[in-house]
C-alpha cells in the first residue's frame, strides 16, 4: 500500500475512533443514557417484591416454592440479560440489522438462551427440591418444582427474548448504545416476568 494511503487511512482510522470515545464511550453519554434505566431498575425491583408479597397462598399450597424463588429471579436475569449483551455486540459489528427470523445471528441467540433456561431450570427444580428436605422442610416433590421452574423460565424466556431484540434494535437506530441500556432494562423487565410467570407457574401446578 502507498504510504499516502496509508496515512489517510490512520486518519480515518483515529478520527473514527475520536468520534466513537465522544459520542459513545464517554463518561457522560454513559451515564445520561444509563441512569434513566438504573432508576427504572429500582423500581422494578420494587414492583417485582410486591407480585412475591402477593404469592402467599402459592407458597403454603407449594413447599419449597420459596427456595427456587431467588433462583428463579437469578437464572432469568442473567441469561437475559447475557443475551442482550450479544445482541448489543452483533448490531455493533452489523450482524443484525432487524428482527429478522432469517438471520442466523438473531435466532441462534435467541435459542441459545432458551435452552439454556429449560436446562437451568431442571436443574433449578431438582435442587430446590432436595435442598428444601435438606433444610428440614416438607417439599411439593421434584417434579412439581421443576415444572413451575420450566414453565417459569421457558415463557419468561419467549417474552424477554423477544423484547432484549426490539430493544437493542430499536436502542441502536436512536443512536443510544445498546450496551448502557439493554442490560439494566432487561435485568429489570426480568423480574417482573419471571415473578408474573413464577405467580402463573404455580398457579397452574396447583390446579394440576
Amino acid at each position: 500500500m502507498p504510504p499516502e494511503s496509508q496515512r489517510d487511512e490512520d486518519i480515518f482510522e483515529s478520527q473514527y475512533i475520536d468520534k466513537y470515545l465522544s459520542e459513545y464511550a464517554s463518561v457522560s453519554s454513559i451515564v445520561r443514557e444509563a441512569l434513566p434505566f438504573e432508576l427504572i431498575a429500582t423500581v422494578g425491583g420494587v414492583i417485582a417484591g410486591i407480585i412475591f408479597s402477593g404469592m402467599t397462598a402459592e407458597l403454603e399450597m407449594i413447599p419449597g416454592l420459596l427456595v427456587i424463588y431467588p433462583g428463579v429471579l437469578g437464572l432469568r436475569g442473567n441469561i437475559s440479560s447475557t443475551l442482550g449483551s450479544r445482541l448489543g455486540s452483533a448490531i455493533h459489528l452489523g450482524l443484525i440489522t432487524d428482527l429478522d427470523r432469517r438471520n442466523p445471528e438473531l435466532m441462534n441467540n435467541i435459542y441459545g438462551s432458551l435452552i439454556l433456561s429449560v436446562i437451568i431450570a431442571i436443574v433449578l427444580g431438582v435442587l430446590g427440591h432436595y435442598v428444601t428436605l435438606a433444610l428440614g422442610f416438607e417439599s411439593a416433590g421434584v417434579l412439581k418444582l421443576t415444572l413451575i421452574c420450566v414453565i417459569s423460565a421457558f415463557t419468561s424466556g419467549i417474552i424477554l427474548s423477544i423484547i432484549a431484540a426490539l430493544l437493542a434494535i430499536g436502542m441502536f437506530r436512536f443512536g443510544f448504545d445498546p450496551d448502557n441500556v439493554v442490560t439494566p432494562s432487561i435485568a429489570t423487565l426480568g423480574d417482573i416476568v419471571s415473578m408474573l410467570m413464577l405467580f402463573i407457574s404455580a398457579k397452574l401446578v396447583v390446579m394440576l
